[in-house]
């Protein structure tokens, strides 16, 4: 059992929702991210979904956009995100950490190091590295479903689960082809639109989730557009699990070093005493 379905399993026993902030590894400062995600799990998150920086993030908004560019700019790659998942383990073994990206890097990645039995697309030097690093799953926002058999095989072989988006637009077939071959969670996007654009219609969501459970029986976590307390708890009264990203770059941006993770603790206690009440 991989360790999101643990945490979980364990937070259905408890009656909770799952509380899973994003942040783009290697923003604002290029060190900083092992230090906030230990403060992200102080504050209670459950899942932390570590954002990979890449060059062209369509399914992003002018936020994390900006964010991965910044990261970029400071040299922060796969290699970095994967040390910095290793610095995280050194003193948490437990908490389940989400890498969330884009094909290129992870293709680049393995093109760079190689393959690891030399096959080509079988045992992929990324999945290899990625598990000894401590990450627990994979979200790929340009994978679709009937691609990845073989990648998500691959994970599961080294004990990561690969998650997918769903959004208001996916048909019941997207649906289905979906629950064939995620695992751990699937993250549905609340919105038409890019992460942080508009305001979020907590009905719409309400409307959708039964539909997305007809075909899909593992969680279901909603993200995109939740920036406060308020829209977390209606949220965390109808999914599995809030996840939290956009709001927490906005906060940081421009703080001084010493400022980013007291900020991030602060802010994220508050929407966890909501998902709590």
């Amino acid at each position: 059992m991989s360790r999101i379905q643990t945490t979980f399993e364990q937070l259905k026993a408890q009656g909770r929702k799952a509380l899973i902030p994003y942040v783009t590894a290697g923003f604002p400062f290029a060190d900083i991210t092992p230090a906030l995600m230990h403060g992200m799990v102080e504050a209670g998150a459950d899942v932390i979904e570590l954002g990979v920086p890449f060059s062209d993030p369509m399914a992003d908004g002018p936020v994390i956009q900006k964010a991965g560019e910044k990261a970029l700019g400071l040299g922060v790659g796969m290699v970095q995100v994967l040390d910095h998942v290793r610095e995280f383990r050194k003193r948490n073994t437990t908490t389940p950490v989400v890498l969330m990206g884009y094909a290129n890097p992870v293709e680049r990645y393995d093109q760079v190091h190689g393959n690891a039995h030399g096959q080509s697309g079988s045992q992929s030097a990324f999945v290899r590295d990625a598990a000894e690093a401590g990450v627990d799953g994979v979200l790929i926002v340009d994978y679709p479903p009937e691609e990845c058999e073989a990648f998500a095989a691959d994970l599961r072989a080294h004990g990561m689960d690969l998650i997918f988006l769903l959004a208001p637009t996916s048909t019941q077939e997207r649906m289905a082809q979906v629950a064939r071959v995620a695992s751990g969670y699937v993250y549905y996007v609340s919105l038409k639109g890019v992460t942080g654009s508009g305001a979020l219609d907590t009905s719409a969501v309400e409307q959708m989730l039964p539909r997305i459970r007809e075909h899909v029986s593992i969680p279901v976590g909603v993200g995109f557009g939740i920036r406060d307390a308020a829209t977390a708890q209606a949220i965390g009264r109808v999914a599995d699990a809030v996840v939290i990203g956009s709001r927490i770059i906005q906060l940081i941006e421009d703080q001084e070093h010493a400022k980013v993770v007291p900020l991030t603790i602060d802010f994220l206690r508050g929407i966890r005493k909501a998902l709590d009440a």
